[in-house]
């Protein structure tokens, strides 16, 4: 009995030392729950607003001028030094730039340059109107792509994504529950900013691209009247003519499969013929 009692007495004690450590531990972690969710919202804020000021206002010449035009031209010209120096001039000319050049040059080739000019949208006809001084103008291409109505859709959907991350930040900022409820709310507040962050970087590509236009344009020297550039035309006559000789020897020696039967059908025929007069004479 003394034992039990004893026993009993040692189990009391060491519950009330572990309840103050028990209280201790909760309250730190209160602590820092309360400094968390008290710090969150004022950064979430800051990054709010300083991402929501990026893009201008939308206005209805934004949605009328959102048309991306591309176009590709090829001009004949004397002079291919002259011709690409034209074309540079004309890009800075209507307030553009040359993106890049392809040159080619070479004994069996054509002398060519491909420049792709980078325009503003309101002067893409007078730089299509420049072309035809720099020489003969063989082909021009021209697209029209109207993305007028992507560029609606995806302000709508970047400010509907914008009053769900405010409802989120007002949320997060009055949350007193669970921690795993406060990490919830703090994943849907991060793929919410990553969705504006998208949107934001759509309109900015249809902006641009709407308000920039691209012109290709390839500029050539003339092409040889005979032959090609650096080949002979009287050899090219010769390995032809070599070229004629063998294909119809070719023929004759694929046609001596039909030929050589039918000549051994036709002999077989005539001697049984003449073997058959042979032996009836009367009859023949």
């Amino acid at each position: 009995m003394k034992r039990a009692t004893l026993l009993l007495l040692i189990l009391l004690m060491g519950a009330c030392g572990e309840r103050p450590q028990l209280e201790q531990r909760q309250a730190g972690a209160s602590v820092a729950q309360r400094a968390r969710l008290a710090a969150a919202p004022a950064a979430l804020e800051a990054v709010t607003v300083t991402k929501a000021v990026d893009l201008p206002p939308i206005g209805p010449s934004d949605v009328t001028n959102m048309v991306i035009r591309n176009g590709t031209a090829a001009i004949e010209v004397d002079s291919l030094e002259r011709a690409v120096a034209d074309v540079r001039a004309l890009a800075t000319r209507v307030g553009g730039f040359v993106a890049g050049t392809d040159l080619e040059t070479g004994r069996q080739a054509v002398p060519t340059a491909t420049l792709e000019l980078k325009i503003p949208a309101a002067r893409f006809d007078e730089a299509l109107s420049g072309l035809r001084p720099i020489g003969k103008l063989e082909r021009v291409e021209v697209t029209a792509e109207d993305v007028g109505e992507e560029f609606v859709d995806v302000s709508a959907r970047m400010e509907n994504a914008r009053r769900l991350e405010q409802r989120l930040v007002t949320l997060l900022a009055s949350r007193t529950g669970k921690l795993s409820d406060v990490l919830a709310v703090e994943r849907e507040l991060a793929r919410v900013r990553e969705d504006i962050e998208r949107y934001e970087g759509r309109l900015r590509y249809l902006r641009a691209h709407a308000a920039t236009s691209t012109l290709s344009v390839e500029v050539h020297q003339p092409y040889p009247v005979v032959g090609t550039a650096g080949t002979s035309v009287v050899g090219s006559a010769f390995t032809q003519a070599w070229r004629n000789f063998v294909a119809v020897m070719a023929l004759l020696i694929q046609s001596l499969g039909v030929i050589v039967p039918l000549a051994l059908l036709a002999t077989a025929a005539w001697i049984g013929v003449r073997r058959w007069r042979r032996v009836h004479p009367a009859t023949a």
